[in-house]
């Protein structure tokens, strides 16, 4: 099994169909059958079962796919971090990111860092934390940003932001009505509530309302920000998410639980076990090396990737 034949094989897992993979491969479709029954001997399994019309795979050829995209993904960014140790002036750099500020510390980043390698290119992934930690364990992005906390004993990292939680309520409810950009976490008891997917999150909101006597009515749990506002903005619930500045939604209103009030803390993280080269770790260099922004200008550049929309309230401790 040889990188060109997980080539071969992925085309026709992924058309399910020897002639359309073969001229996608630029071949006949004699020698890329061939190669197919050549790897399934080597494996000794079958990757296919082949029908008069169609093909399928068989739950051998699907695992074979899920590592085989793996391996030629983690092949990819061999070849372009090699290329870039020769020339520092190009490459691409993957960084894996969780919703809320980091799109916009990512965009920050990029644009400052472009300044200095304008060739330079980015394949950017989304996710929840434990999808882009996932991601970062196998290798298929250099770095990530996710929320803590995380593991520190195969992660290392630097905080590079953080924000409160908010709650994100349909503007139809009595509760945007309230005066003001903050309600307390007890008039949020008994509501409908839209929380983040994430394991801990739910363990961690439970707790915070625990604290106020209180057990949360959880309705749904969401990996996406964008579809937790559509549900307030329907009505559905109240959604609580770190949210790193007011929505432009005007269906929904934005404010800011306190009593107590809590934060979420933003990482920029890479794996301890494989540390990043190259390009992605000058990147590392420039984002510590960004100075705060002064906290009194009223100017924000690309490079304030500490920028705060909602002030963070006194006392607030990590969610």
């Amino acid at each position: 099994m040889d990188f060109r034949s997980l080539q071969y094989f992925t085309m026709v897992a992924e058309e399910l169909n020897f002639s359309r993979a073969a001229e996608k491969l630029n071949m006949s479709q004699p020698p890329l059958s061939n190669q197919i029954k050549q790897l399934e001997e080597d494996l000794g399994v079958q990757l296919f079962i082949r029908g008069k019309r169609h093909l399928k795979l068989t739950e051998a050829g699907n695992l074979l796919l899920r590592r085989s995209r793996q391996i030629l993904a983690l092949s990819g960014k061999t070849r372009e971090e090699l290329y870039s140790l020769g020339n520092e002036f190009s490459g691409r750099i993957c960084l894996g990111m969780v919703e809320g500020m980091a799109p916009y510390l990512a965009a920050g980043w990029i644009a400052g860092f472009r300044k200095a390698f304008p060739r330079v290119t980015y394949e950017l992934w989304n996710g929840s934390s434990d999808d882009v930690i996932d991601q970062l364990k196998r290798g298929l992005v250099d770095i990530a940003v996710i929320a803590a906390p995380y593991d520190h004993e195969h992660l290392d990292g630097i905080e590079v932001g953080v924000e409160p939680w908010v709650a994100i309520i349909p503007k139809s409810h009595q509760l945007a009505t309230v005066p003001g950009d903050t309600i307390p976490l007890a008039s949020l008891i008994g509501e409908p509530l839209i929380i983040p997917k994430r394991p801990s999150r739910r363990v961690a909101i439970e707790q915070w309302f625990e604290g106020i006597g209180a057990e949360p009515n959880i309705l749904c749990a969401l990996a996406n920000y964008v579809d937790a506002a559509a549900l307030a903005e329907e009505n559905a619930g109240i959604s609580i998410f770190p949210q790193s500045r007011p929505s432009f939604n005007p269906a929904v209103v934005c404010k800011v639980i306190t009593n107590p009030a809590k934060i979420a803390r933003y990482i920029l993280v890479w794996n301890k076990e494989q540390p990043p080269t190259g390009l992605a770790l000058e990147f590392i260099n420039f984002v510590r090396n960004i100075p705060a922004p002064d906290e009194n200008s009223k100017k924000r550049t690309s490079e304030d990737i500490r920028f705060r929309e909602f002030v963070i309230p006194d006392g607030a401790d990590l969610l």
